[in-house]
Formats: C-alpha cells, structure tokens, sequence
C-alpha cells in the first residue's frame, strides 16, 4: 500500500521538525507548510491523506484553516487533526472539533499518541471512503441494470452492459456473451459509447452460479489497451448448465476485496442474457408456426400479377391472427386478407379455422357476400366468443370483373392511371349477428393494382387512422413496374425502420391483359 502523505502545518520551524521526524520515521510521507494560506495553497498541488494543523497561525488561525478546507468541494473530506500548546482548554477543543477537525492533540504531544492518532483517523477515512465508493458503484449499478433489462435486443444488452461496467469501475470493459444461434458476440468500450463485435466465446467448464478470475491482458487483446501493469479481472455467470456463461472483464486495479459489484453486474447481464435468448428462441418459433400456417405458393394466373408481404409483429413472442388467402376456383382467382383479434396460439386456431372456412364455402360455389355470411353463422356457433376482419373478393382474369365483400375490415386501395383511391365496401365484422350489404361489383382495367392490406401497416397508438390511410395513399401513387418491390416499400415507408407493434400483411394484385 502507498504511504499515507501527511501535511504538517505549524509556524514554529523546531515544532514543526518534530512532527515531521516522527511522521516520518512511522512510515508517512510528510510535507510541510507554515501558514494557513501556505497550507491551503499546497493542498491544490499535492495529494494529501492527512492534515496536522496548528491552531495558532500567523496569518489566520487554524480553526478558520480546517473549516476553509472541510467546506471545500474538491478536498473537504480530508481529515484533520488539531494540535496546541496555548488552546487547552475545553472551550478551544470543543470550537475545534465543532468546525471539522477529526481529532484535538494538546501538547506537549508523546510521539506515539500522534502515530496512533494519525492511523486511527486515517482507518476511520479509508473506510469511509470506501463505504462511499462502494454506495456510489451500487448506485450506477442499480442504474446499469435498468438499462440492459430496457434493452429489447442483445447487442443493444451488451451495450449498455458495458458503457455501465465504464462508468462504475472507470476503465475499458469487455461484456461477452453468446447469442441463440450460438455465435459469440461482445461489447467493448474504453470511454466511448460501447461497440459491438463479433468475439469467440470459450466453452470453460464453469458451474451454474458466479465465478471470478485474473486473467493477463493478452488473453483480451481485442479490447481497448488495459492498464499497463494491470492484469483483468473476470467475473463470469452461468444461470443454466445448458447455457454458456456470460462474462464482464475489467481492469483487475478497480476491484475492492471479493469484487462484490463486479460479481452482481456479471448476474444481471446473465439474467438479462437469458430472458432475451428465450425472448429470440420464442419469437423464432413463433413465426416459424405462424408462417407456416400461412400460404406458401401463390397461384400462377394468366393476365393477373400477384404479390404479398407478411411481417410479424417484433413487439411480442406469441401468435398473431393476420392472414391471406389466393386460390383459383372454376376459372375466379378468389382473394382473401383477414385479422382475427388477438395475439396467441389461439388466435393462430381461430385464424387457420377462418381461413379453412372461407375456402370451404368458396369452393361450394358462393359469392362473396355469401361466404361472408356462412363464415359468420360458422363463427357464431362454433366460435362465439372470437371476432375477425374479413375482405373477400373473386377476379375474372380474362374480363377484370371483381366482386367484393368486406366484413369491417380496412377498405382496399385501387390504383388506376396514376391516381389511387378507397374502395368503399361496407359489412359488419365477423362474430356478430346484423344485415350485410350487396356485394361490390367494378372492373379492373389493364394495368390497374388493388392492394389489401392489414391494420399494422397503417395503424400506429400515437395517431388517428385517417392519418395512416393518407399515408397509404401518398404512398401507393406511383406502382413499380415489380408489385414485388412495390409491396417492399409500401412495408418500409409505413411501416417504418422502428419496432411495429402489430402483424403486417399485404396484398397486391394487378391486371396485366
């Protein structure tokens, strides 16, 4: 441990020269100084552990010195030890400690009282620092923890992992983890916001709970430079045997006895790690069911161009109840585009029951309306608790004929000679018992597009609709010779590049000849 450094502050040269001898010779490091001024002046230039002050000063008396130094911002929390041989009595030692000082000496002084003293008063600080560091790393602790358990991806995680990890223990900081895919990724960072880089993770046979390990800089070499001198402390945490441990890696020269934050901040990652792994498996799998109860092939149609978009929703894990249905029956190309309220495997349930009984009723010839109709008494007695959004339509390619139903849901575009327009179809949601309106009936013309769509791409909690349909509009002037990339960018104009909170699922579908 470096010497303690002691200012001795007396006006008195032979005074002055004892106390430093016997500072000295127990092992301080002793500096001097002969007036108040001096001595305040010489705490800016020097750090100093301790100050034994005089009370009876030339220029103004150690009282005043000590209060000027525990008010001062920079290093008021010095520790101060009076000394005197004319303020004895109870008065004077009672004005000293009430204005800061940590002790009062009355001379004459035994050589060892002031040693003992002087350690007593530094043990008290050290400590105290040390409480104080210690509640202030909690505190960026507690803070760090909030921010990775707000981050909604994994490099976003270790990001704030590590810019956290800087800011509490003030040195570079590597945060390592693994992804579900199994590829190692880690944040690194020296001062600046943390920077996410692939990194190998090695497969130590760590046991489930908290580790911690020194380990030579080389070892993290694709860091920022470490300390020179230092090695790097590793706290690592491992919640599932079936999972690879996270790791936080600082310089080792920051760490209190134990590493207790360091351990605590190298749990929170892993909990926060392990949450988001899940989170990413879960929302795997559940587009993958989602998409595959979706249909995978569109029909080939003479004269007629057909394109859709399916994107589910990034705010959640489970199920959503969008769909799309494009079948060819006796010569009709018949178009679906459905929503089934909620968001769950029984959503998906009702969905791919819905979509089975549009196609049912189609097939026994119905019209729109008509299937409409069947699909809802099917609701009302087999499902009556769910509700649904249902625009149904059947397209003679050769002729352009449409025939089109809606049951509440959001009215289809039509796009023709460069000005785009809402249809107007009218029909209650399916799910509930009241009159249906006659069919719509119009041609498409060559070169004409109509597009269907669902509400999350035009739907958004912070505006009305009429302002996301506008948008639709704007959007869907101008077709691109590809419905493809048409569909593309209707889905990245209004959708956005942020987190949707809703599926998404479109439409198009355009005459050719």
């Amino acid at each position: 441990m470096t010497p303690a450094t002691v200012l001795v502050v007396d006006d008195s040269a032979t005074k002055r020269y004892l106390l430093v001898s016997w500072l000295s010779r127990a092992g301080f490091t002793v500096i001097e100084a002969e007036t108040g001024g001096e001595a305040l002046r010489r705490l800016t230039e020097v750090d100093v552990d301790l100050v034994v002050l005089d009370v009876k000063l030339p220029d103004m008396n150690g009282f005043e010195v000590c209060e000027r130094i525990k008010t001062d911002p920079e290093y008021g929390i010095l520790p101060v030890i009076h000394v005197s041989a004319h303020a004895v009595d109870v008065v004077d030692r009672t004005q000293g400690l009430n204005r800061g000082a940590d002790a009062y000496l009355v001379e004459p002084i035994e050589p060892d009282e002031l040693i003992a003293t002087s350690q007593a008063v530094l043990r008290y600080y050290r400590a105290r620092q040390r409480a104080e560091s210690l509640a202030a790393r909690m505190v960026r602790l507690a803070e760090t923890t909030l921010a990775i358990n707000s981050a909604s991806t994994l490099p976003g995680l270790l990001q704030a992992a590590a810019d956290g990890a800087h800011e509490i223990f003030g040195g570079p900081a590597v945060v390592l983890a693994e992804t579900s895919d199994g590829d190692g990724l880690a944040a690194v960072t020296n001062g600046s916001p943390a920077v996410v880089q692939p990194w190998p993770v090695e497969h130590h046979e760590i046991a489930v709970g908290s580790t911690l390990r020194t380990d030579d800089p080389a070892a993290w070499s694709g860091a920022a430079p470490w300390p020179e001198g230092d090695s790097v402390a590793v706290a690592s945490a491992r919640l599932r045997g079936d999972r690879t441990p996270v790791y936080v890696a600082v310089p080792a020269g920051t760490q209190s006895p134990g590493s207790p934050v360091l351990r605590q901040l190298a749990q929170a990652v892993a909990a926060a790690v392990e949450a988001q792994r899940s989170y990413d498996e879960e929302h795997r799998i559940a587009v993958t069911l989602q998409r595959s109860l979706l249909q995978s092939r569109l029909p080939d149609v003479a004269g007629v161009e057909l394109a859709v978009r399916y994107e589910p929703a990034g705010a959640q894990t489970e199920v959503g109840g969008d769909f799309y249905e494009l079948t060819m029956l006796d010569g009709r190309l018949l178009v679906a585009i459905g929503d089934v309220a909620g968001h769950s495997l029984h959503a998906a349930t009702v969905m791919a029951e819905v979509r089975h009984a549009v196609r049912a009723y189609a097939v026994e010839g119905h019209p729109p309306g008509a299937v409409l109709e069947l699909v809802n008494r099917f609701m009302r007695t087999v499902l009556p608790a769910e509700s649904a959004t249902l625009c149904l339509l059947t397209l003679e390619p050769d002729t352009g004929r449409i025939r089109l139903a809606s049951a509440g849901h959001l009215p289809p575009l039509l796009h023709v000679d460069g000005k785009a327009r809402f249809l107007a179809p009218r029909g209650p949601l399916l799910g509930i018992t009241a009159p249906r309106p006659a069919d719509l009936e119009f041609v498409l013309p060559r070169g004409g597009t109509l597009v269907l769509y669902t509400d999350g791409l035009i739907e958004r909690r912070d505006a009305d609709i009429d302002v996301g349909l506008n948008a639709l509009a704007t959007c869907a002037a101008q077709v691109e010779p590809s419905l493809d990339a048409f569909c593309q960018r209707l889905l990245v104009r209004l959708a956005g590049a942020g987190e949707q909170a809703d599926d998404i699922a479109v439409v198009a579908l355009r005459r050719t000849s």
